[in-house]
Parts: C-alpha cells; sequence; structure tokens
C-alpha cells in the first residue's frame, strides 16, 4: 500500500481531532482577555511604549525598542511618559487589584483605598526606583531632567517639615500621633537627588523645565501656617522666592513661551464662603512679588462682574497678550433660612433659554461658565472683554499672536434646540485690541475656522454644501468648490436633515490655501479663488477608496496647525469601501494616483509616527486577529510586531467573518456582515441571531474581545458557541423608519435562510437602543423570528416624543423631526407616521417570546418605554420579560450587571434557538422576597 496515500486520511484526522478540541467560549473567559491601550513612540522612534491590560486585574507596561526588543517591564504601569532625551522613563504605578478589591470589600473610604506609586526606570542603567503614595507626577515639556510628583507623606502633628527639607530626612520627635501632608517633591533624574516641599495644593513647570511654582496650603493650625502662598523654585540655583502671600485657592498657573512671565488666579476669602472672589495674578523676574493684573474693580471688568476661577489662562505666544475668563458674579443662597421652612421647587417658564431639567444637568458648568478677556501685561494693562454671556465660545488661532478671534453665539435661538437638535449661530470677529465685534455670519449651519494668520475666515454651509473663504482686511467672500464636480457634503446622509461635511483637511504651509475631504478624495483651494485641484487625481472616487490625510501629529505639535505641503508629500489612510480593506498610501505633487503602500484586510489604529517620520507605529487587527501592535519603516516595507496579547484565543473555537450582498425587495442592493464558528460545517443547521443598529459592515476587519457588552450582542461568544450573526446595513426612508428596518433586516435574514445551513425555524433578533427599537417593530410585523431580545426601545413615539432625556436633559422632539428617528414632521403633522412606527400600537400582532432590557437610569430612552412594552404584552398574555438593572444607564455600566446580562441572554436563546432548558427566571421569574438572595439562573 502507498504509504503516501495512507498519511493523507491520516493526517487529515489527526487535524480534524486537534480542531475539535476546541473549547467554546463561557462566562468565565472575559476578565483575562486583554488589550493594548496607550502606545507611544518615542521622538527619535527608537523606543515604543503601550500597556497591556486585562479586562479585570493588573496590568504590564512594556518599553521596547522600535524592532521589539524588550527594555523594560513595569507591572501595573499606566499614564507613561519618556523625558524628552530619551534617557528615563517616567510611570505611575496602580496598587494591586487584589489589594484594592479587598479594601472595597472592608468598605474602606476612597481615601484609604491603596495608593499609586510612581515608577522612574533609567534606560541606561536599567535601575527602576520607586516612590510610594503618589497622587500625580509632571515632566515639563523640554529639558525634562528633573521629575515632579505630588505623594503623601506620614509625619508627626507636632513635628511638620520645613518647607525645604532634603530627601530621606527623619522626624525623630517620635510622636506616635501621625498626619499625612501632601508634599512636593523634585528628583534629579540624573543625580539620584531630590528637594521637598510641604502641604503642596497646586503645581506647573515652565516649558524648559528651568522654573516650577506652586502653592502651598496648610492647616490653620499648624505652626507653619504663615507658609501658605504661591512659591517659585528656580532648578538651576536652587532659589526659592515666595511670590504670594496669605492661605487661599491658587490654581491654574500658566507660564509664557520664554517661561519669564507666570500668571494664576487666587482666592485668599474663606474656604467656606460661598461667594469667591478670584484675582488674576502677575509675576516676572524683574519684580518682587506677584501683582494684581485683574480684580473685579479693574478698568475694564464690567459691573458687576469678576475674575473667573475657572477660566483657562493663556499668554500669546510672543508674550504680549494674557489671555484669561471673567464671569458675572453669582448669586448665592441665604445660609439663614431654614431648609424644612421653604418649598423646593423647579419652576418651567415657556420662554427660558433651555428646558428645566437641562439647566439642572447643565448647573456645575453654568456655574463654572466664563468668558474671553484679554489684557497686554507689558504694555496697556487695561481690561479687554472680548465676549459677554450671550455668547457660547471664542477660538483662537494656534499661537493666539493675531489681533482677531472668533466668537459664536445662538442667543435668541436656543429654544429651538429641543426639536431642531441643534442651533443657528451668529459669527463674530473680535479685536483683541479693541474689543470691537464685527458680525460675519448670521443665522449660519456649519463650522467656521480661522486661518492661523488670522487673515481669512474658512467656513462650511451646511446648508448650501460649500466650503467659502472670507478675506478679514477686504471683506469679500468666495464659494471655494464652485464648479468643481464632488459633493462635499455627506452622501449616505438618510435623516431629514440637512447633511453635515466632510471636514477639512489641512493647510498649506503660508495659510493661503486649504485641503479640504469630498466623500473620497482630497481636493486643493486657494483661499482667494485662484486655484482648484484635487490631490488625489480622483482616484478615491474611481476606485471607492476613501483617502484622507495623515499628518503623524506629536503631542508636542498639539498648539500647530496642521498643514499639507503636496511638494513634500505625505502619507495618507484609505479604506476601500467595496472590500472594506484599509491601508496606506503615499503621494507627492498633484494630478498623480496615490502611491499604494500598504493594504490588507485588516483594520489598522494608534497611526502614529517619530519626528523624522521614518518609524511608523500602529495596531492591526481583524476579526480573528487580536489588536497587536507593529512598527514599519518609512516605505512600508519592513514590519516588526511588538506585542502578542491574547494567545489563549488559540484553546478556544472562534470564529470567521465575511461580507455578504443582497438585494432588497425594493431593488436596493444591501450588505452585511456574516459571523461564521470556526468549525463551521455545512452539513448541519445553524440557529441564528440577527443584530443591528443602523450600518455595520464597515467593521468587517474589526476585532470583537469576548466581553461582558454594555447590552450589545456578544458576537464571539455566540459564534464561539456554534450560532450563526448576521449584521445586516439598513438605509432609511423617512417617516418610515420601521418600514425600512423590515425591508433590510427581514430580507437579509430570508437571504440567509436560502442556505442549507441556516435553521430558518431557530432564528432570533437582538438590538440595544435605536437597534432595540427596530427588533420591538419587527416582532410586530412578522413570526419569522423564534426569540427577540430588546435592550432600551423606544415603543411609543408619541409618549416619547415629548419626552425628555434624562442624561443631557434635551426635549426628545428633535430626535423625530431632524435625526435618528426619522419621521421627519412634528407629531401634530403627521399623527398616522408616529403611530405607524410605534410598536405598542400593535403589540397584539405579538407571537415572538421576547426580552426587555429596560434601566431605571437611563438617561437617553425614559425606562417607561420598556415598562409600556412590558405592560403591554403580558396584558395580552404574551411571553415577555423585563431586566431592570438598579441604577444602571441606558447602556449598562457596572461590570457585574455586564456579566449578568450576558448569561441570561445566552439562557434565552439557548432555550428558544437551541431547545435547552429555560432557567428559573425564565420560569418563574424572581419575587422581591427573594431579590438579592437568588439571581435564576439555575436550570
Amino acid at each position: 500500500m502507498n504509504k503516501k496515500n495512507i498519511c493523507i486520511p491520516f493526517c487529515f484526522l489527526a487535524a480534524f481531532a486537534a480542531h475539535a478540541q476546541k473549547k467554546p467560549l463561557d462566562h468565565t473567559v472575559y476578565d483575562g482577555w486583554q488589550n493594548i491601550s496607550s502606545p507611544y513612540i518615542s521622538k527619535s522612534g527608537k523606543f515604543i511604549l503601550f500597556q497591556v491590560t486585562p479586562q479585570e486585574g493588573d496590568g504590564q507596561l512594556f518599553l521596547k525598542t522600535k524592532d521589539s526588543k524588550e527594555i523594560a517591564q513595569i507591572p501595573r504601569g499606566y499614564n507613561a511618559k519618556i523625558t524628552d532625551n530619551e534617557n528615563n522613563l517616567v510611570s505611575l504605578i496602580k496598587a494591586p487589584f487584589a489589594a484594592t478589591r479587598e479594601a472595597k470589600i472592608k468598605k474602606k473610604k476612597a481615601e484609604d483605598l491603596p495608593k499609586d506609586s510612581l515608577g522612574i526606570y533609567n534606560l541606561t542603567t536599567a535601575a527602576l526606583v520607586k516612590f510610594p503614595q503618589v497622587k500625580s507626577y509632571k515632566i515639563s515639556e523640554q529639558n525634562n531632567n528633573f521629575v515632579s510628583f505630588l505623594f503623601d507623606k506620614e509625619v508627626s502633628e507636632q513635628a511638620v517639615p520645613n518647607a525645604a527639607t532634603t530627601a530621606g530626612s527623619t522626624n525623630k520627635n517620635g510622636d506616635k500621633k501621625k498626619k499625612t501632608i501632601a508634599t512636593l517633591a523634585l528628583y534629579d533624574l540624573n543625580t539620584g537627588d531630590s528637594v521637598q516641599f510641604s502641604a503642596v495644593d497646586q503645581y506647573e513647570w515652565n516649558k524648559s523645565g528651568s522654573k516650577i511654582v506652586f502653592s502651598k496650603k496648610t492647616d490653620t493650625k499648624d505652626s507653619l501656617s504663615k507658609e501658605s502662598g504661591v512659591y517659585l523654585y528656580e532648578l538651576a540655583t536652587k532659589k526659592l522666592k515666595k511670590i504670594s502671600n496669605g492661605k487661599g485657592n491658587y490654581k491654574n498657573f500658566k507660564f509664557d513661551e520664554s517661561g519669564d512671565q507666570l500668571a494664576y488666579v487666587g482666592d485668599l476669602s474663606n474656604e467656606k464662603a460661598l461667594l469667591k472672589n478670584f484675582n488674576l495674578y502677575y509675576y516676572t523676574n524683574a519684580i518682587d512679588t506677584a501683582q494684581y493684573l485683574a480684580t473685579k474693580t479693574s478698568n475694564g471688568i464690567p459691573k458687576n462682574w469678576a475674575v473667573s476661577g475657572d477660566g483657562e489662562i493663556r499668554f500669546s505666544k510672543n508674550g504680549e497678550k494674557l489671555f484669561f475668563g471673567i464671569a458675572p458674579i453669582p448669586r448665592v443662597k441665604d445660609t439663614t433660612l431654614v431648609d424644612f421652612e421653604h418649598a423646593k421647587v423647579d419652576v418651567w417658564h415657556w420662554q427660558d433659554d433651555y428646558l428645566q431639567p437641562m439647566q439642572l444637568v447643565n448647573l456645575k458648568k453654568e456655574l463654572a461658565k466664563n468668558f474671553l478677556a484679554v489684557t497686554y501685561p507689558k504694555y496697556d494693562r487695561t481690561i479687554i472683554p472680548l465676549t459677554d454671556n450671550t455668547f457660547n465660545s471664542t477660538s483662537l488661532t494656534p499661537d493666539a499672536n493675531a489681533e482677531y478671534i472668533l466668537a459664536r453665539t445662538d442667543f435668541g435661538k436656543r429654544i429651538e434646540s429641543q426639536w431642531e437638535g441643534s442651533t443657528r449661530d451668529d459669527i463674530y470677529l473680535v479685536s483683541t485690541k479693541t474689543g470691537n465685534k464685527e458680525l460675519i455670519l448670521s443665522n449660519f449651519s456649519g463650522n467656521a475656522i480661522l486661518s492661523p494668520d488670522a487673515k481669512y475666515i474658512v467656513f462650511f454651509d451646511q446648508d448650501k454644501g460649500t466650503w467659502n473663504s472670507y478675506h478679514i482686511s477686504s471683506k469679500k467672500k468666495i464659494v471655494l468648490n464652485e464648479g468643481i464636480p464632488a459633493s462635499f457634503s455627506d452622501e449616505e446622509n438618510d435623516m431629514p436633515t440637512t447633511p453635515q461635511g466632510y471636514g477639512m483637511a489641512a493647510w498649506t504651509p503660508d495659510y493661503k490655501g486649504i485641503y479640504v475631504n469630498s466623500r473620497y478624495d482630497i481636493w486643493y483651494f486657494n483661499l482667494d479663488g485662484s486655484n482648484k485641484s484635487i490631490l488625489t487625481n480622483g482616484y478615491g472616487a474611481a476606485s471607492q477608496t476613501t483617502f484622507r490625510y495623515l499628518p503623524f501629529r506629536r503631542e508636542e505639535d498639539r498648539n500647530q496647525a496642521t498643514t499639507l505641503d503636496y511638494k513634500k508629500g505625505g502619507y495618507l489612510t484609505s479604506f476601500n469601501n467595496k472590500t472594506k480593506e484599509s491601508g496606506f498610501y503615499q503621494f507627492k505633487g498633484q494630478r498623480n494616483d496615490p502611491k499604494s503602500l500598504l493594504i490588507a484586510p485588516k483594520s489598522f489604529k494608534n497611526i502614529s509616527a517619530s519626528a523624522d517620520q521614518k518609524t511608523i507605529l500602529y495596531s492591526k487587527e481583524d476579526y480573528i486577529m487580536s489588536p497587536n501592535l507593529y512598527t514599519n519603516t518609512a516605505k512600508f516595507n519592513d514590519e516588526s510586531q511588538l506585542s502578542n496579547i491574547n494567545q489563549q484565543q488559540a484553546d478556544y473555537n472562534w470564529g470567521t467573518a465575511e461580507l455578504v450582498r443582497w438585494t432588497t425587495p425594493e431593488g436596493n442592493q444591501a450588505e452585511g456582515i456574516l459571523y461564521k464558528p470556526e468549525n463551521f460545517d455545512p452539513t448541519k443547521k445553524y440557529p441564528i441571531i440577527a443584530y443591528f443598529y443602523e450600518k455595520l459592515s464597515d467593521g468587517l476587519y474589526t476585532y470583537q474581545a469576548p466581553a461582558p457588552t454594555p447590552s450589545r450582542l456578544n458576537i464571539p461568544y455566540f459564534v464561539s458557541n456554534e450560532y450563526l450573526v448576521f449584521a445586516p446595513n439598513i438605509s432609511y426612508k423617512t417617516g418610515h423608519p420601521g418600514k425600512s428596518a423590515e425591508e433590510y433586516i427581514n430580507s437579509g435574514m430570508e437571504y440567509m435562510a436560502q442556505n442549507s445551513w441556516v435553521d430558518s425555524t431557530k432564528m432570533g433578533i437582538q438590538g440595544q437602543s435605536w437597534g432595540g427599537y427596530q427588533v420591538a417593530h419587527l416582532i410586530t410585523r412578522t413570526n419569522m423570528y423564534a426569540a427577540a431580545w430588546t435592550g432600551a426601545p423606544v415603543v411609543n413615539m408619541t409618549s416619547a416624543y415629548g419626552g425628555i432625556r434624562w442624561q443631557s436633559g434635551m426635549s426628545r422632539q428633535f430626535q423625530y423631526e431632524h435625526t435618528q428617528s426619522r419621521i421627519g414632521k412634528t407629531l401634530w403633522e403627521a399623527p398616522e407616521l408616529y403611530i405607524e412606527n410605534s410598536p405598542l400600537f400593535h403589540l397584539d400582532k405579538v407571537n415572538t417570546p421576547v426580552v426587555i432590557m429596560a434601566n431605571d437610569n437611563d438617561g437617553a430612552v425614559p425606562w417607561y418605554q420598556g415598562i409600556e412594552m412590558f405592560t403591554a404584552l403580558r396584558r395580552l398574555k404574551k411571553p415577555v420579560w423585563m431586566l431592570n438593572y438598579n441604577g444602571d444607564e441606558h447602556n449598562l455600566m457596572l461590570r457585574q450587571n455586564r456579566k449578568d446580562i450576558q448569561i441570561r441572554e445566552q439562557q434565552f436563546f439557548d432555550h428558544f434557538l437551541k431547545g435547552a432548558p429555560a432557567p428559573n427566571w425564565m420560569k418563574k421569574g424572581i419575587p422581591a422576597t427573594e431579590k438579592g438572595i437568588d439571581w435564576g439562573l439555575e436550570f
């Protein structure tokens, strides 16, 4: 007998046996499944930093070279940075998960839970130094030879340390009564020496790392209480100088670019005072102590206004201007009033800008609201308010040197937001020299941007779908894309509202032109209208590939404008809308097709580069391959893998993802994703679950970790346990979202049922939120589904229409008229559409067993919508269950609840789609007397 022929079936059987031994996923695997976070490439590209963290438990911080040589591992490290000279790695180190868990079990207070440590790793000597009880740390942007960190230091109450002590000094008092004092340490990375300052509250470096400012807030009972104030420490001279005196709340420290000017705000009023009195302080080396630059009585501060303690402080890059916030002085509560003798009432007024619930949600934010002002500390210190309390926002140029800023207001139009979902704005150009405001755009919907040199305003008019420029000195407006055969508005928008634009890609280096995105390509417009061209040569539209500029901006570039020089060339990301493949292209010049560098049936994320762009860092994944980190060269021809997480996946029956296309009954082309188990056998019949929202097929190559989800379908779990999962795309017709869901979801499932390996008698559907609504609608229109699971559904659009989204406080009207619910008309204009699309009015036709999740702290969909569905089906004697996770939100936030719902969802579908026994919670429920005693998960 031919041995070769004998080996073939033997090898096949061996491989099949090994394959058959793979386990299905179970609910115990979640905690150990890992992900990669905070990937960082050093400026030189030599070093890569990233965290590997399990879903629950202790993570690991890795430092590697770009070719994957491991330099260090720091258990539980996070929030890590590499110093500017790349000699040291600084990281916080979390307390062990088990220790924190044990402390929580013992119900310890938050302040008594285990604290973080600080780790400093020397890349040259491989030495790791740790400091315990650390609250925070900072390093300067440049020349960071020192690390500053704030930690809790335990001292004797009668022996508080001096303002500055050397590291390692001990207290010889011997007093056993201890207290902790927030202490600032400055650690020299070169020598290991340090200096400490006690009772520190806030601290900040200047850019060059030569100075640090901090405030001291001592206890009034301490012998050192007189040391409260603000201090400046110069590292070169080791000189400590007190620049503000008095116990108070000092914060928002900001140095100018040179590090010579310093500004901050401070409030010296009593800590218990309801009304704070912040002043703006200013200091340079030319003066002995910080001066008041602005108070509530300063020239230019409006009457009954004051300096805000919540405003951002910012110097212009040239150091000439200082921006800060001012705000009306608020009224405060009369503390002499007795609470139980006075009413607690919300008064809703029909002319309020915002509904009372929205006002209450935003109360803290509203009390902190402030408005931009400017002064010139080196010259004329007059305060110039730039906006008042009718304005919403301001935007400055990246360096803030220019005379002008943009300001936006929707004053007088805010009430409409409850049914429009957004407001139209008036856009003003404001002079930082005079405070004069010039109205540029009125009743405007879209996006307006001030050019980095403040010579132009560029804006996308959402109503007209046009990109425009406004020349500030000549006041000339130009439509930039006039005559261009491409749409710059979202071509796939199927909501009853004007589509948004695809956004701006970059400025030219001289700021005289812009690059903007169409659906597929990138276009160039000169701001004076003299030149129009296409960077990507129309190759995007021709190949249905979406190109987007990849500027590789680094953290140190965050305050610079994004620019593109077509002569020098650059990089593009790509996404093929037909195949769903992604990759990288290179361009140089215009009117040339981009050059393909790397295209793959993968998803690429977390993309960054070294400063010289010679080393590229990214993560790569698909449905089968867990996201891992890789480096590559500028030509994308030498890839190195840095991580290899979730190797345990090989032990489990995983799955595959494939693109499916079909034609709907209305003749529309549709697509979706079909997920199959790894051990798929075409001779078997499988139950199938449809999971949907709107459009999901672009995620064909996205990895989905097995995890207790917020309430979405746990696709990898069900696939591993031999279900098919189908995720169809849905396109909508205004006024008929329910029928649109029927058209795409039902036809997609019918198309799937044509396959011999699909059990058409065991089909289920699952959806959350908008998907949950569609589940509720579908079961009123068809009996083709054997089981349905709906999370946070709206079932009565007539009652939900006037309801409140409690998380934001907004009325729900806008989403029916203009956004996701897609009715497109008011309830009074088209009541028949609201009834047609409300499952509640058709629940008597339901014959599908259904579980509803409706949580009593849902901030998006009122949970009484779930109650309406449950009570109706219950009365109609239809099999229905409802889960209310007490105090949880629209999407489950608490991990224990997420774990619970995975088990119940699996038990529900296993019962109706696989014939498994029903658990007790389905058979007999859980009475209130057994809540917290029996969860009903047993059979």
